[in-house]
């Protein structure tokens, strides 16, 4: 495996990162003042945001993550990677270059499975960050860790399909400019176990859907993103809006969790590689008992152990990417399971590290270490706890060595 990166690749780290030194970490704080001045945090979107965007999109920095696509850059998986992980040292940085999940995964789910009608009218204008999108899968009564729990339903009547169902966690349904859910359900009751469930788009204005609550994650909103609680009560959707087909939810689930796995792992280790600039930044600059706190041995200890942490979980994160490109993601799934748990624990490490060297500053909103440290612990949960990519990564190794000490003792 050749990780190392092309001209064009580096030409775009160079250009985003200027970007993001220029325009990003400047504006984060005004992002939230601007936030902070609406009437609710859920009414508008900062200006701020619009404003970057249109000069992200004017300088050619967008939709970099589609990859083998007329839609995107044309770049891989693994030229995509150091991108991804540069956007991911800011939390507003990945919507300001139209990376942002979980638009990025339900552009791919239409990009991929979506009729030309479904890609005209919630692609195009997706590419454009002219709208947004939410991604509702999991439900509040049932472990939807195991996607095949899904309990929503989806039953077609005539020309139409009605849904009925609660789902939570349905992240980029609070913005104002949420215009459709993807949703999943069970069409197919009495068919295989993995062939049951269906995914269908339905526009948040429909008759029958109610955002009931937004989620607060460890005291953070997410404003206007938000993760929502949502209601599909007898909700009419005509049968064009079913992607790919009856049955077809838990198939399209595997294709869109692969790449949207691994762009959360690639954003982690950006958010890691800035906490660390950070906490070494802040060492050298505080003393305490008589000397700096760089000199202190537990300091250094620290640093080397997540520069190690750091350096580890990004060549898991390339040999994933670069698996996905040349085998596919079905069989580079044992790669994104490892990725998946070694990433979020990794970046939580270095993270708490950074906010222990801080002290009182670092569980503060002064720095983005506790927002960081906060997204990072939900992303051991979200698209799948690391006790269901554990057991994924066991199986798979189990079946690689079935009777190999039969043959070893014949």
């Amino acid at each position: 495996m050749n990780f190392s990166y092309s001209k064009k690749v580096i030409d775009l780290q160079e250009r985003i990162q200027s970007f993001m030194e220029e325009y990003i970490y400047p504006n984060e704080h005004l992002f939230e003042q601007q936030l902070n001045e609406q009437e609710t945090r859920w009414s508008h979107v900062p200006p701020i945001i619009e404003e970057l965007k249109e000069k992200a999109r004017s300088t050619g920095l967008w939709n970099l993550f589609l990859p083998n696509s007329e839609y995107g850059a044309g770049l891989t998986n693994v030229e995509y990677a150091p991108l991804c992980e540069i956007m991911g040292r800011s939390l507003i940085a990945p919507e300001v270059f139209n990376c942002n999940a979980p638009d990025t995964g339900n552009m791919e789910v239409l990009e991929r499975y979506g009729t030309e009608e479904q890609k005209q009218q919630w692609l195009k204008p997706l590419l454009a960050g002219e709208i947004r999108s939410c991604f509702s899968m999991t439900e509040p009564e049932v472990a939807s860790a195991d996607a095949t729990n899904i309990c929503s339903t989806i039953e077609k009547d005539g020309n139409d399909y009605i849904i009925n169902g609660r789902k939570w966690w349905s992240s980029g349904a609070g913005d104002p400019r949420c215009k459709m859910a993807i949703v999943m359900g069970k069409s197919n009751p009495d068919s295989p176990k993995h062939e049951q469930q269906s995914m269908i788009i339905v526009p948040l204005g429909t008759p029958g859907v109610k955002i009931e609550r937004m989620l607060p994650v460890f005291g953070y909103d997410h404003a206007p993103h938000g993760h929502a609680e949502i209601t599909f009560d007898s909700v009419r959707v005509p049968a064009s809006n079913m992607i790919l087909g009856e049955g077809k939810g838990f198939a399209i689930a595997q294709g869109r969790l692969g790449p949207g796995r691994i762009h959360h792992c690639m954003r982690l280790i950006g958010a890691a590689e800035r906490a660390l600039e950070l906490l070494c930044k802040r060492v050298q600059d505080r003393e305490a008992f008589g000397k700096t706190l760089s000199q202190q041995g537990v300091i250094k200890e620290w640093i080397a152990d997540s520069r190690i942490e750091i350096e580890q979980a990004r060549l898991l994160t390339l040999k994933a990417a670069y698996m996905m490109d040349t085998v596919g993601n079905k069989e580079a799934k044992s790669e994104i399971a490892i990725i998946k748990v070694v990433a979020p624990k990794m970046a939580l490490q270095v993270l708490d590290r950074a906010i222990q060297a801080f002290g009182g500053a670092g569980v503060s909103d002064d720095f983005p270490l506790a927002a960081q440290w906060a997204n990072a612990r939900t992303l051991r949960i979200a698209d799948g706890p690391d006790e269901v990519h554990r057991a994924q990564i066991a199986k798979l190794e189990l079946k690689r060595h079935k009777n190999t000490f039969a043959q070893e003792g014949k």
